[in-house]
């Protein structure tokens, strides 16, 4: 298993942030590297979710839902083709971290018989792309405290 994780302080409460986090529709307009996503937010759902890394062509992958925890933890999994190939566990956590401020965490697991030919081909655009888009969920959520 492989893990690329990515870390930031936000000047906004918990609840701000799971509102912009979980606000697919705005993703769009603010959100450099998923750039859309379509389905809801609970577990067990189905997402189909639209990213781009930098410099590179956006593609669209589907993914489950595993874990909604409001204000706190989302999460979901993909795989490429059959479990087992390529798989991926991506996470976006929120913790409290004073008064009115939180450390927001994006944090992918990789695994699968592809890992060790694919991971290192993602690795550094993957870290670039959850920064972007750690620095632009900061950027929205404290707009709106």
């Amino acid at each position: 298993m492989q893990t690329i994780k990515t870390m930031i302080d936000i000047g906004a409460t918990p609840e701000i942030v799971w509102r912009v986090l979980t606000d697919f529709s705005s993703y769009p307009r603010w959100n450099p590297f998923l750039r859309a996503v379509w389905g809801s937010p609970m577990q067990g759902q189905r997402l189909k979710v639209r990213v781009r890394m930098p410099q590179s062509r956006a593609y669209v992958f589907t993914a489950r839902v595993v874990k909604a925890l409001p204000a706190a933890e989302f999460c979901w999994q993909t795989k490429m083709w059959i479990k087992g190939l390529f798989d991926g566990e991506h996470a976006f956590i929120i913790v409290p971290n004073g008064v009115e401020g939180v450390k927001f965490i994006q944090r992918k697991h990789f695994s699968g018989l592809l890992l060790p030919l694919i991971f290192p081909f993602i690795q550094k655009k993957t870290l670039a792309a959850f920064e972007l888009m750690n620095s632009a969920l900061k950027k929205i959520a404290e707009a709106k405290r």
